[in-house]
């Protein structure tokens, strides 16, 4: 089974396979080593059935090891259409080069299940998740110290409590069960922080640029972030949290928002969180109130303005469209938003890229503290916490024994407030 189109020529895996050889070129790396660091080192494939409404259906998913060279392996299950064998590879090196340049001590691996989730209610989902889960765990690819998932796209923290539970039932003695995913709910073992991790990765990426005036200025820009005009492709949970964080704390103007049936612009500014709201109301960004709607969302990718940030899907910017592109800064929120032939156009053009390695890593930043934390079985902070209170206390009775002055409560609250594990997350 495969639903792996290509694009102007080259796979999704080739463009990625692509981009390493060209880095590899500049590294001056040997060949031999080059091609033991691209290969992945091993891939299972499982077809399954499950009973469905009164009939056997059946489910095919992937579970794609890239590189062991740091345990566990780390990287995301996505339930979608899209799916197969190539896209899970490329996604699994992804993951290895990822955790590698944000030096998170992970090996890179990736998984997905052949499904539209949008096709089964909640139930069938858990029963359906639940089974490939057993799957993988039972094949040796479920495991808090070889192999551990996180959520991706079509999955989320609910489909994560449900694969925790379903290795825990399997594995009742260890009792570290409970970190063999990340991306969990806080109830059950999750860390605060971690759903909107990806998307402050985001912003926090694009304050470091605009700390660079060099680059800043190479890329045909003037001043900081806000006013900046961006668009944003995909309002699922990077897209959203980035454009929220963005809109919200930087002051810059989301003008125009992309989805799977569409565009809907606003050169003022959409609010954002409303929009999400009304995308999770209606199914659609269509409708939303002051914004104009096109159908044509692919030409949403080619609007005038400063910042561009494919949030969704692989391969959107591509060899046919490449030339239209007018931002002068594309951030990579999603895995490989651009193609191998339309990075060589962009650069061309004189079009600043920030690459999906670095940009969308703060998902598995946070994903590392999650599986640090439930490895430990204490929450961060938790034994510091009263010691740092009692430490700022002191500072405040020594500031005011010296100055023969009350400290300004604003003041004391901020010395004596010991962090919270939100706090060290951030």
């Amino acid at each position: 089974m495969s639903n792996h189109t290509e694009r102007d020529g080259l796979s999704f895996r080739q463009s990625v396979d692509h981009m390493v050889d060209r880095a590899v070129q500049i590294m001056n790396l040997d060949p031999a080593v080059a091609n033991a660091i691209k290969a992945c080192a091993s891939v299972l494939q499982v077809t399954f059935p499950v009973e469905i409404r009164g009939k056997i259906e059946m489910f095919t998913g992937w579970r794609a090891v890239h590189s062991i060279h740091r345990l566990p392996s780390k990287g995301g299950i996505r339930f979608a259409t899209s799916v197969d064998q190539m896209e899970v590879e490329a996604l699994a090196a992804l993951m290895t080069y990822k955790c590698a340049i944000v030096d998170v001590p992970f090996g890179g691996s990736k998984g997905g299940l052949f499904i539209n989730p949008n096709d089964y209610s909640r139930d069938e989902m858990q029963r359906i998740t639940r089974r490939f889960a057993r799957e993988l765990a039972e094949k040796g690819f479920l495991n808090p110290a070889t192999n551990v998932p996180a959520p991706d796209m079509g999955t989320g923290q609910r489909e994560m409590a449900w694969i925790a539970d379903t290795y825990k039932h399997l594995n009742p003695g260890d009792i570290n069960h409970i970190a063999c995913v990340t991306g969990k709910p806080v109830a059950h073992g999750g860390i605060r922080g971690r759903t909107e991790a990806t998307g402050r990765g985001i912003q926090y990426a694009l304050r470091e640029f605009f700390r660079h005036p060099d680059e800043v200025k190479s890329a045909g820009f003037k001043g900081d972030l806000a006013g900046k005009k961006v668009v944003i492709q995909g309002l699922g949970n990077v897209g959203y949290h980035a454009a929220k964080f963005l809109s919200e704390e930087d002051d810059v103007k989301i003008i125009a928002i992309i989805e799977h049936d569409g565009v809907i612009i606003n050169e003022d500014g959409i609010q954002v969180q409303q929009a999400y709201f009304h995308k999770n109301d209606t199914g659609s960004i269509k409708g939303f109130a002051g914004t104009p709607f096109s159908p044509d969302g692919a030409k949403g990718l080619e609007l005038e303005c400063d910042i561009l940030i494919p949030a969704a899907l692989e391969a959107v910017i591509h060899e046919g469209n490449a030339n239209n592109i007018k931002a002068k800064l594309i951030a990579e929120a999603a895995n490989g938003p651009v193609t191998f032939e339309a990075d060589r156009i962009l650069q061309k053009k004189g079009i600043a890229i920030l690459p999906d390695a670095f940009m969308n890593a703060g998902g598995v930043i946070v994903s590392y503290f999650e599986w640090i934390r439930n490895l430990t079985h204490i929450r961060f902070g938790r034994l510091e916490r009263r010691f740092d209170e009692a430490r700022g206390q002191h500072i405040v009775h020594a500031l005011e024994a010296m100055s023969n002055n009350p400290v300004p409560d604003w003041i004391q609250k901020e010395l004596v407030r010991g962090a919270d594990e939100f706090d060290l997350v951030r």
